[in-house]
């Protein structure tokens, strides 16, 4: 009876348009003085220890580390590597956007600041080229949602915050290291639609980049691509904790975007501070809430009684996936994945674990679930971040990204029932 007061209220609230972080709030505050006894003192206690966790520092630092990216001409030279891989193939310059938001993803750990960064320089440049716009806003809206899944991630923070209440919760750490081979597949997965849909459109191609070129693509581009093995080669071999490497990569973009590569003046570096700060603030808003609401749950046993039931119906493992995957698509159609994680995972994670799912494989599942609702309406990220870029209505991107759309989620049935392609990695590296 609790829980479907509470869920609700929640979903009442949402309704009215009312902010994610606080339709919580207010949900928590009005069951708090109404229908439990819980002392109010230990709600502002709960405030304040339930972001005082060293894993949640590494978001602010992921966030400043790709607005630097963003505003710092690395995207631009990730680009132009990629381009001089891969430009010759058919739809060239859609493989190239692909194979740059992969490699955006993997120091940016946001699939909006990969949009944003790849998007607004390889999409001119594929209208300039000849591509009809439909098929690069449909490439760089859904390769973007790659910001989510290779490693670092913000989404994958946000998962080992939310189950870190329980003993066999995952860390940051393996989560990471979890999601390189799923990231890489499905990087393969968009390319290779990328690459059909070229070759049966008769779309442009880019002359083959000679020896001497490539190399030059690479030098210019080595600095970027370094922050990738300082960030994942740092967490693996021990050096820095997840946390230490967001800092580590905030700092290093800072450095390379203003004093090596130049294209930021010290001017420019307050702007990206503030807009780093907004960014976190409302962010943060959103755990601060959705640990209370998690914090009234438990109190009211709730995760538990929905564990027991569900268990009680005799689903299996296969059906308690399925059920969670059409949860996960279903919540995307209103919410964004940071509220999504917060809000579902404490709630799911309990029965996953009693029905004996490994809480790695179970969170790399989630986070593809949340890169399949950022490109779809009415709330995808990537479709507004898109529709900004593109100045296409979010109808007409819909229906742009439909066939990357359905690539992703035949990969993300893929993930949900293959788990040993999100555990192989780090069971192989001794991290699980």
């Amino acid at each position: 009876m609790n829980a479907a007061i509470i869920f609700g209220l929640l979903l009442v609230l949402m309704l009215t348009g009312m902010p994610i972080s606080i339709s919580l709030g207010l949900t928590v505050l009005t069951f708090l003085f109404t229908m439990t006894h819980v002392p109010i003192e230990a709600v502002a206690l709960k405030l304040f220890t339930g972001i005082e966790k060293f894993e949640i520092m590494a978001i602010p630092f992921f966030i400043l580390a790709g607005n630097f990216l963003t505003h710092g001409g690395v995207a631009r030279r990730m680009i132009n590597f990629a381009t001089a891989m891969v430009g010759h193939w058919h739809g060239g310059l859609g493989l190239a956007g692909v194979m740059g938001c992969a490699l955006f993803a993997a120091v940016s750990g946001s699939s909006p600041a990969t949009v944003v960064a790849i998007g607004s320089i390889v999409l001119p440049a594929m209208v300039a080229q000849g591509f009809p716009k439909q098929f690069g806003a449909g490439v760089i809206t859904t390769s973007g949602a790659l910001g989510i899944l290779i490693p670092p991630s913000i989404v994958m923070v946000m998962y080992s915050v939310a189950t870190s209440g329980s003993p066999h919760a995952a860390s940051v750490g393996q989560l990471f290291m979890a999601g390189v081979i799923p990231g890489l597949m499905l990087a393969f997965v968009l390319g290779g639609v990328t690459w059909y849909r070229a070759r049966k459109f008769g779309y442009p191609r880019l002359p083959k980049a000679s020896l001497a070129q490539r190399l030059k693509a690479l030098r210019e581009a080595i600095w970027g691509l370094l922050l990738i093995v300082i960030v994942i080669g740092g967490i693996y071999s021990g050096v820095f904790t997840p946390t230490e490497a967001a800092a580590m990569s905030a700092v290093y973009a800072f450095i390379i975007a203003v004093f090596v590569y130049k294209d930021m003046p010290l001017r420019g570096v307050p702007k990206v501070l503030l807009s780093s700060a907004s960014m976190s603030a409302m962010l943060l808003y959103i755990i601060t809430n959705a640990v209370l609401f998690s914090f009234v749950l438990t109190s009211e046993n709730i995760p538990q009684g929905i564990a027991d039931w569900i268990v009680g119906q005799g689903l299996g493992v296969i059906a308690f996936l399925l059920v969670t995957n059409i949860l996960l698509l279903m919540a995307g159609n209103f919410m964004e994945p940071s509220s999504i994680v917060l809000i579902m995972a404490p709630i799911l994670f309990p029965v996953a674990i009693k029905l004996g799912i490994d809480p790695v494989h179970f969170g790399i599942m989630m986070v593809v679930n949340m890169e399949v609702g950022m490109c779809h309406p009415p709330v995808g990220l990537n479709l507004y971040v898109a529709s900004g870029i593109t100045k296409m209505g979010i109808t007409e991107l819909t229906v742009a990204v439909w066939p990357w759309l359905l690539a992703m989620l035949g990969f993300l049935v893929l993930i949900t029932y293959v788990p040993i392609i999100s555990t192989w990695l780090p069971r192989a590296l001794g991290m699980m």
